[in-house]
């Protein structure tokens, strides 16, 4: 797997737009973070954040941190949903993406927070920490890289990001093998300018939000 040739100065500019762009949104959005972890600690049982293992750059496993939105048992009720929804016939698609519009398992607070995907805020302490970066493609889970083909892992040649190319182009509305091709394609051709022409077509998106990627 031949790793894109980034420059040094290249490198070292996307680790410096991460580290100010996130110290500073934690910043200005800590009222934000507040109201948001107290609700949800009023709101529901559990933690206020819920953390998860994720596949990061080089295919090594990090915790990535976001706003709980969902009830603490949510992985035990996916399963048995999966499992009703095979019984009775119904085809889920792709298991990588599955998805349901009105999700059981979300909490009222959670529903607003996914939005207008403010369940991703922790992660700005992902991108501090070094785990993530703001832009790159998403943090699959452990499960979802075994169904990967092998080009897909390319992928994990760069940092995952908090949001990407494909999330700017459709958000949850696109296919697996268009989300891939997107990946792909930032990895081979990413750019500080790409990084910044990302970051506000998110904002753009956050003002009229849609499907919540994840």
């Amino acid at each position: 797997m031949e790793t894109p040739r980034f420059s040094k100065g290249q490198l070292f500019l996307k680790r410096a737009l991460d580290v100010c762009a996130s110290v500073l949104g934690v910043v200005l959005l800590s009222p934000v973070l507040a109201f948001l972890a107290i609700s949800i600690r009023l709101s529901s049982e559990g933690p206020v954040l819920f953390r998860q293992v994720r596949i990061g750059r080089g295919g090594r496993e990090f915790t990535m941190l976001k706003f709980r939105s969902m009830v603490t048992n949510a992985e035990e009720l996916l399963e048995n949903l999966q499992r009703q929804r095979r019984e009775d016939g119904i085809d889920s698609g792709n298991e990588i993406l599955f998805k349901m519009k009105n999700d059981p398992r979300v909490t009222p607070i959670g529903r607003i927070m996914r939005k207008y995907s403010l369940d991703e805020l922790p992660q700005l302490l992902n991108v501090v920490g070094g785990s993530m970066s703001l832009v790159g493609p998403r943090p699959p889970l452990p499960k979802e890289v075994e169904q990967y083909a092998t080009h897909v892992h390319r992928r994990f040649l760069v940092k995952p990001g908090i949001t990407g190319l494909w999330q700017v182009s459709g958000r949850s509305n696109l296919s697996w093998e268009d989300t891939v091709r997107l990946d792909l394609s930032y990895v081979e051709n990413w750019s500080v300018l790409t990084d910044i022409a990302i970051l506000a077509k998110t904002a753009k998106a956050a003002l009229a939000p849609g499907d919540s990627a994840h």
